[in-house]
């Protein structure tokens, strides 16, 4: 047997969510972001479709994501969003987003060195406070770097920390800062420079955002990143969004225990009737986490039902009392519609306290994908 879930991708969803973009985001560059082997979606199989698209760039965080997407065939432009690996990025042809002075000079140093030049793109610190330039001088700094031997500056770009809140002061004031930073910058160059700064959740809200291009992530895969309800008047997207994943895996084994019985770990559940208990191949090693133990529920057989005991390393038990006909190998789906019922990675995140990027990552990235 092979170890954990299997993940259906449906290809289909992944096309109709970016084809929901394009048609609320009209003349405008999509950049679909794909780390993390696509939020655990699979990063190859997702690139080639979003490229036979028409896609001109791809997002990555690392150059070793973007030597995968490589080696595949991928040809279009892939911005890596956080590695200063220069070599790799010269010979992989890739636009790094450069986040300080220093690393500029080291881009240039090697782009002098094989004698050749590197399109990037500048990553300016607007409030999120985690990379990029920042501080009173950052168009000096802008200016300083485009000087710069083997650099050409084709891009800047920054990002939301809060654009999935209903409060939009703090994102106006970083839309504000970025916008006025272009437009010097374009002017002290003589020409205007792309870019871009709306995330899944300033493409769902905040149109005022999308300037040149927009960089969606989770609304990809089928999830809204908003934090709040958005009115039944302004619900381009919300109700258009289709998941992509799906996570099942079977019944492994069934055990017909009597009242009293101590299930897992801890004794944290104890049967209080006569139970009929399934045990499922898929553990926290499979990024199905300990916080659902006794906090979450699967489906079998169009059923909802509970998982009960502590979450194991390699198994999950599961109540299957009131299912009938229940069998071993009957199909156990994690995320996703079984008959009228459905799960989704949002409902999961919620009981673990946590967003639907981890449990998709989680989950994802370690099941067995099959493409649909």
């Amino acid at each position: 047997m092979l170890r954990g879930p299997v993940a259906e991708i449906n290809l289909s969803a992944l096309l109709h969510n970016f084809q929901t973009i394009k048609n609320n985001v009209p003349n405008r560059q999509i950049v679909p972001v794909v780390k993390a082997d696509a939020y655990g979606h699979g990063s190859i199989e997702i690139s080639h479709l979003l490229q036979k698209q028409g896609v001109e760039y791809l997002a990555v965080a690392f150059t070793g994501e973007a030597r995968i997407l490589r080696e595949s065939g991928i040809n279009c432009q892939i911005i890596v969003l956080f590695d200063k690996d220069a070599g790799e990025c010269i010979e992989l042809n890739l636009i790094p987003v450069i986040h300080s002075v220093e690393a500029a000079h080291e881009f240039s140093k090697e782009a002098k060195k094989r004698n050749t030049y590197l399109n990037v793109h500048i990553k300016i610190d607007t409030g999120m406070g985690r990379l990029g330039l920042t501080g009173e001088h950052i168009l000096d700094e802008l200016l300083t770097i485009s000087k710069m031997p083997g650099i050409h500056i084709t891009g800047i770009l920054s990002h939301f920390s809060e654009a999935d809140l209903k409060d939009r002061t703090f994102a106006l004031n970083q839309l504000n800062k970025f916008i006025s930073i272009r437009d010097s910058l374009s002017a002290s160059l003589d020409k205007y420079i792309f870019s871009y700064i709306a995330n899944s959740a300033a493409v769902m809200s905040f149109p005022e955002a999308y300037l040149d291009a927009v960089r969606p992530g989770i609304m990809l895969y089928g999830y809204s990143p908003l934090s709040y309800q958005i009115s039944p008047d302004d619900r381009n997207f919300y109700d258009k969004l289709i998941p992509v994943m799906t996570v099942k895996t079977n019944i492994l084994s069934l055990r017909n225990v009597p009242e009293g019985t101590p299930i897992s770990y801890g004794r944290t559940f104890i049967t209080k009737r006569k139970s009929k208990i399934g045990v499922i191949p898929l553990g926290y090693a499979d990024g199905f986490s300990r916080l659902f133990s006794n906090n979450a529920e699967v489906l079998v057989r169009g059923k909802r039902v509970p998982v009960v005991g502590r979450v194991c390393m390699d198994m999950t038990m599961i109540d299957v009392t009131e299912v009938e006909d229940v069998k071993e190998e009957d199909e156990v789906v994690i995320i996703g519609s079984q008959g009228k019922e459905k799960i989704t990675a949002y409902e999961l995140a919620t009981r673990a306290n946590t967003i639907t990027y981890e449990i998709l990552t989680s989950l994802g990235s370690r099941a067995r994908r099959i493409y649909v």
